[in-house]
């Protein structure tokens, strides 16, 4: 019989994180913040806009969250006081997870040889570069080391239809993970983008044809079985204990072996 430890209970206890994404009860970022939650860490969390917050403030005060703040990353200053605010309360950060991506209906839903510059802009600075600040502002906080988890997908692999210009993004946004964890592994950060396999979330509903993805995932997949957002949580925060302190720079995948069939 294997023992199961009550300490792993409060695995992550003493350890502040910032989760950026929520929108409500059915984000893979909610299903991470609540794995984090379960473990003992203390989180400080983001929403959107006004017309977001009414769905993410329960969540918030679920997680007993002491830092709910706004965080749009096109809003000029809103992610640096986020930052400012958890040096000036907390003074650290042990981990960040960024579950955020945005493309204009126009680019993501034409060919990727005809996104107009002002989209492929706007689709790589909240899919990718939001990242990369997000994790320049978090550096100096993790002063005893920690962890940055960003979301990314199949998509920026392989050609998958419809997926176009968030592709690009996520393709991006995963060489980024890399060079991110090559420059911050000296300091004990370590950087993993995570890969679910489809999930029937807010963001997922811009793309055409998703529940079509998302039957042909479930069929194809090795485990015969759907992603859920918890699946997704548990997994990352696994990632973000001391156990997984030599695992960085990769693309962890979360969908029942789907990007191994052909």
């Amino acid at each position: 019989m294997i023992p199961v430890y009550p300490e792993t209970k409060v695995a992550l206890k003493g350890k502040k994180g910032l989760v950026v994404g929520i929108a409500n009860d059915q984000s893979i970022a909610w299903g991470c913040a609540r794995a984090f939650r379960a473990l003992g860490a203390e989180l400080a969390v983001t929403y959107l806009n006004d017309r977001a917050k009414k769905h993410v403030e329960p969540l918030a005060q679920a997680l007993e969250a002491p830092i709910f703040m706004p965080l749009d990353v096109m809003v000029e200053g809103q992610t640096e006081r986020v930052f400012d605010r958890i040096a000036k309360e907390w003074g650290q950060l042990d981990f960040l997870l960024h579950s955020i991506a945005f493309s204009p209906k126009e680019a993501l839903h034409g060919r990727v040889v005809d996104v107009g510059r002002e989209g492929f802009l706007k689709t790589m600075e909240v899919s990718c570069w939001s990242f990369l600040r997000m994790a320049h502002l978090a550096e100096p906080l993790m002063k005893n080391g920690g962890t940055m988890f960003t979301m990314t997908y199949y998509g920026s692999q392989m050609v998958v239809e419809n997926y176009n210009i968030m592709g690009v993004a996520k393709a991006a946004l995963e060489s980024a993970v890399r060079y991110a964890a090559a420059e911050l592994g000296p300091k004990g950060i370590r950087v993993h983008a995570i890969s679910p396999g489809p999930l029937a979330t807010r963001a997922a509903s811009g793309i055409p044809e998703f529940d079509e993805l998302m039957d042909k995932a479930q069929s194809k997949a090795p485990a015969r079985s759907l992603v859920s957002i918890d699946d997704v949580g548990n997994a990352t925060a696994f990632l973000a204990l001391d156990g997984a302190k030599l695992m960085t720079g990769g693309v962890l995948y979360i969908d029942g072996g789907y990007h191994i069939i052909d």
